[in-house]
């Protein structure tokens, strides 16, 4: 039915869709009992929760960040069964992101290519309805057992320099409504941004938020988001801070600046729609070998949420036998459809 489905919205523009799709199920959920329909249809069953980080997580399949960017459709999301969502990427100030068109399908390579540029309402107007959300729940006597993530970057036009303020800013205003962090380095669709992964610019930025973490009455887990892209050095550079400092986790992998495992969408095509991340199958390879590395030079003592190509259950465990906790998926929740996670879940549950 969903394929049905997605072959007419492909018809549209892909950002269009995204904000068209969405607002429906929003509306759709403000109805009582078809919001209880879908929720009968999509929500997984009889998941055993997974702790990690310290957190009881309901099940596996999270939303990556930029998907829910500004922490608009959470209800709906936690209809849909996922056990986090990450949103984001939040930054100090709200800007528009990078001109459109910017997002871009890829069908044949079931692939996305993104340039969105941290498009984002600001940090205060995404703490706001964060808040509201918390609250809302509270009201109803409904402690909602979806874990939010908030995933931090720095406004365009922060010089590098002055970076690590942009992600304090945002640290502080999202500490008491999220249940962990993200520090997002890794978006190639910020001028210069990965240029923060190097080591001593990382390390001012994560030891800084480490501190401001230990000060408050309860501590969030702050984990670093890494681009598949990353040369072995810098990628054991990462791994070295992230356990010399005690980091709490890696996020593995960002978006693709590579497109050499673009198999069956021409040169062509993929020049034409210029630069920006590459999300989906093409980066699954990359991010499932990145895993396994992680996980080997750290001997399996740094938590890790894998990111990359994931559109069914054995793609999951090809990720968590490479070592992987939890995983998140995006560009798979678009193809794939609202079925993704109780897909995912229920292969699990009948292969473990």
């Amino acid at each position: 039915m969903y394929k049905i489905l997605r072959n007419i919205l492909f018809l549209f523009d892909p950002e269009w869709v995204h904000y068209f799709s969405m607002n429906s199920l929003k509306l759709i959920c403000r109805i009582g009992f078809l919001k209880k329909m879908i929720s009968r249809c999509f929500s997984p069953k009889n998941c055993e929760p997974v702790s990690l980080l310290n957190i009881s997580f309901s099940n596996r399949v999270g939303l990556g960040a930029g998907f829910d960017k500004n922490a608009t459709y959470l209800n709906e999301l936690e209809v849909l069964g996922f056990g986090f969502v990450e949103i984001g990427t939040a930054t100090p100030l709200p800007q528009a992101g990078n001109d459109k068109p910017r997002l871009f399908r890829l069908p044949k390579d079931k692939a996305l290519i993104n340039r969105m540029g941290f498009n984002n309402d600001g940090v205060k107007i995404i703490s706001e309805r964060l808040l509201k959300w918390r609250e809302n729940n509270l009201n109803r006597n409904q402690k909602s057992s979806l874990i939010i993530g908030g995933n931090i970057g720095k406004n365009k036009v922060t010089p590098n320099e002055d970076a690590w303020k942009d992600y304090e800013k945002c640290f502080m205003a999202l500490h008491p409504l999220v249940d962990y962090f993200v520090v997002n380095v890794s978006s190639p669709n910020t001028p210069g941004l990965r240029e923060l992964q190097e080591k001593e610019p990382l390390k001012k930025i994560l030891t800084n938020l480490q501190r401001l973490n230990a000060q408050k009455e309860t501590p969030k887990p702050i984990l670093l988001k890494i681009a598949p892209d990353l040369s072995e050095s810098q990628l054991d550079d990462v791994i070295e801070l992230a356990m010399e400092i005690k980091l709490d986790g890696l996020v593995v992998t960002n978006t693709s600046i590579d497109r050499s495992n673009l198999t069956e969408t021409s040169k062509k095509k993929a020049e034409k729609f210029g630069n920006g991340g590459l999300s989906g199958m093409p980066v699954k390879q990359r991010s499932t070998a990145l895993v396994k590395y992680v996980h080997h030079k750290t001997n399996g003592k740094m938590p890790i949420i894998a990111s990359g190509g994931i559109f069914n259950g054995k793609d999951v465990f090809e990720k968590l036998d490479a070592g992987a906790s939890l995983i998140q998926v995006w560009t798979g929740f678009v193809y794939e459809g609202p079925g993704i996670v109780k897909s995912i879940t229920t292969y699990i549950a009948g292969n473990q």
